[in-house]
């Protein structure tokens, strides 16, 4: 759980500069693979020869997915929607998190869904403004990323590994940084690259920090709690973000919905079980 609180303190500050810095005045498909790029060059010269070709696989298929498609995805639902609506959209992942852990192992257990279903209420509130009819399609699109960056989540918390970690997640940004670099050729505008070093330096900490550092740490912390646990943790950074926001650069916040729903949030996370009583609760849960 360390982990993973450490790596929703850089993201909510991360999300913060791209907010300040880079949205709307760098190109979007160039931000990422910028970012995919250093974050591959960070870890590349840690991979070990020792890493078999089917690890090697699997982890660029599952950095394939959570990182470029579900980037890809994301950002062509802004041709359909404002950003508060994707921000609200993105907030139903706890859901993705629980539905294909239980589907990996071929069980479903609606009692389980509870926390998961209370941090989605609790980001709801937060987040929650009236809608533009006819958004079924970029609705669609986000929840189309929201399940890639489940499925990275849960995927790579049930790769059996023959190496330190660290050692063979380097072919997770290989993956990452291939998608990125298709999307960017398909959809990316190279007129619109940083502009100043504040914008480089930006996306440099993004890729080495926010990126290398923070999704290898996201992912190894995923495999060290309950499934509820990591699913819950997914909207934590929805209250952190805005409160980052709120004491760095003096945005205009809804305090008290952010009160209340950030207290849902972390009451669902108490609720969540512990890795270690997760296989109990899972019965119990599944009425087994």
């Amino acid at each position: 759980m360390p982990l993973l609180w450490i790596v929703t303190l850089i993201w909510a500050f991360s999300f913060s500069l791209i907010d300040v810095y880079i949205a709307g005045k760098v190109d979007a498909y160039f931000a990422v693979w910028s970012r995919m790029l250093l974050a591959t060059l960070l870890f590349a010269p840690l991979l070990s020869r020792r890493v078999g070709m089917t690890l090697a696989g699997k982890l660029m298929l599952i950095g394939a997915v959570q990182l470029g498609l579900m980037f890809t995805l994301l950002y062509h639902a802004f041709a359909f929607l404002s950003v508060p609506e994707v921000l609200l959209f993105t907030i139903m992942t706890p859901i993705w998190v629980m539905v294909l852990d239980d589907a990996r192992v071929g069980r479903f257990r609606p009692r389980a869904l509870w926390p998961a279903l209370a941090a989605v209420v609790g980001a709801a509130l937060i987040r929650y403004q009236p809608l533009e009819p006819g958004l079924w399609f970029g609705f669609a699109l986000v929840q189309g990323a929201n399940l890639c960056f489940a499925f990275g989540q849960v995927a790579y918390r049930s790769l059996p590994h023959t190496v330190p970690r660290h050692q063979a997640f380097g072919w997770f940004f290989v993956g990452a940084l291939a998608l990125a670099s298709v999307a960017l050729m398909l959809f990316g505008n190279l007129e619109r690259l940083p502009q100043s070093s504040l914008q480089w330096g930006v996306l440099l900490w993004l890729g080495l920090g926010a990126s290398g550092l923070g999704y290898f740490l996201w992912n190894l912390g995923a495999t060290r709690v309950s499934t509820a646990q990591l699913a819950v943790m997914n909207n934590v950074l929805i209250p952190a973000g805005i409160l980052v926001n709120l004491l760095l650069w003096q945005r205009d916040a809804d305090l008290f919905r952010l009160a209340l729903g950030g207290g849902i949030i972390l009451l669902s996370l108490w609720w969540s079980p512990p890795k270690a009583t997760e296989t109990g609760c899972d019965s119990r849960g599944s009425g087994r």
